[in-house]
């Protein structure tokens, strides 16, 4: 571990994201009584997000290598985002602890303690660096778990490949120890995951490998039900996808876990979040929602839609488009939804990389009227 003192002026954003007078939200779709409506604008390429203790809000990015914060975050809409930290490689994943937000950095993970505090000049501490420095899905999301572990994901090197651990694979970093303990492999590449309110269990988007054709194979929603399972890549993708190239090298007698939804291919599921607050109908409460990210290879184009499903028995059913209309047709895709972070009175937060804004989606049930 290095302790680096480092200043970062914090500066107002410039070009490159979206105001809000720019985007028509009715063309967006959602279940009755939802609205939608742009809560952070001009805030380019923004991926995670993580909430600190004193309501200020903290973005990730990838290509733009910027984390950015919004302060006062539950306040009036409309809020303008100020880079707090620039030149870092593809950090799209941030994660409060305490008053400590964390920052993935490819290789590295990155702590910048009490950050709320830092009045413009804040303390960077290297807290790992032994991840692989491989760009290709080297961007990762990080979080939390109930046993105040920080998990991160090491996507695949490749489109498809038999690498190596750690490689294709979930795991989760004992902060004290320096130690980096696998979880779950077989993952391709997984960029949102999250733990289901009631049984703990960790659950994860992975996006399928490409060159197999438009509807083949699918995107995966797993479930750890177990330390160390493996979920088929490069093997089997999907519930039984052989690869035509990897099949045959599968381990004897290893068990393959099967996904707990299967998602048209190439939808590109991203952030996954169960909905835990008490603003959304009963009926909602518990449900897991879905950022299909959009498709950038197939003839025609799927996803760009944020889908919601039921939890029954360890896999997901009633599976079904909860906001759409970022895709109008081949030629116009206006948004691209990435990530969830619900606030505390139960509104939900998406980022949204392509447009570089962040919405903010609540419920009245006056607007059924």
């Amino acid at each position: 571990m290095r302790n680096l003192t480092t200043t970062f002026l914090i500066a107002c954003l410039g070009s490159g994201g979206t105001l809000a007078s720019d985007l028509d939200l009715k063309r967006l779709t959602l279940d009755p009584g939802f609205r939608i409506e742009v809560w952070v604008e001009d805030i380019p390429n923004a991926r995670q997000m993580a909430l600190s203790q004193s309501d200020t809000l903290f973005v990730g990015s990838r290509s733009a290598g910027n984390v950015y914060a919004v302060s006062a975050i539950s306040g009036m809409q409309h809020k303008l985002a100020e880079i707090l930290v620039s030149g870092l490689k593809a950090p799209a994943g941030v994660a409060m602890q305490g008053g400590d937000l964390y920052v993935s950095d490819v290789n590295r993970i990155l702590k910048f303690p009490d950050v709320d505090r830092s009045a413009g000049k804040l303390l960077m501490e290297v807290v790992y660096d032994q991840l692989p420095d491989e760009r290709m899905h080297g961007w990762k999301n990080i979080a939390f778990g109930p046993d105040g572990k920080l998990y991160i994901p090491v996507g695949a090197p490749c489109n498809v490949c038999n690498s190596a651990l750690p490689f294709a694979a979930l795991h989760c970093l004992d902060l004290e120890l320096g130690v980096l303990e696998l979880v779950a492999e077989g993952i391709r590449n997984t960029v949102g995951f999250d733990w289901h309110p009631e049984t703990g269990e960790l659950w994860f988007t992975d996006n399928g490998r490409d060159l197999m054709g438009d509807d083949m194979p699918p995107d995966e929603v797993n479930r750890v039900s177990a330390a160390g399972q493996h979920f088929g890549y490069p093997f089997v993708h999907g519930e039984d996808v052989r690869d035509t190239e990897f099949f045959e090298q599968a381990p004897v007698g290893r068990e393959l876990t099967q996904p707990a939804l299967e998602i048209q291919a190439h939808s590109a599921p991203l952030g996954i979040h169960f909905y835990r607050g008490d603003m959304f109908p009963e009926s909602y409460q518990g449900a897991v929602l879905v950022a299909e990210h959009g498709s950038w290879n197939r003839s025609e184009k799927v996803g760009y839609q944020v889908s919601i499903g039921d939890v029954v028995d360890g896999r997901i059913e009633n599976y079904r488009p909860f906001i759409r209309g970022w895709l109008q047709d081949e030629n116009l895709s206006w948004g691209r939804p990435v990530a969830f972070l619900e606030l505390n009175d139960g509104s939900l937060l998406i980022s949204d990389d392509y447009a570089g804004v962040i919405y903010r989606v609540s419920y009245d049930a006056q607007r059924l009227d």
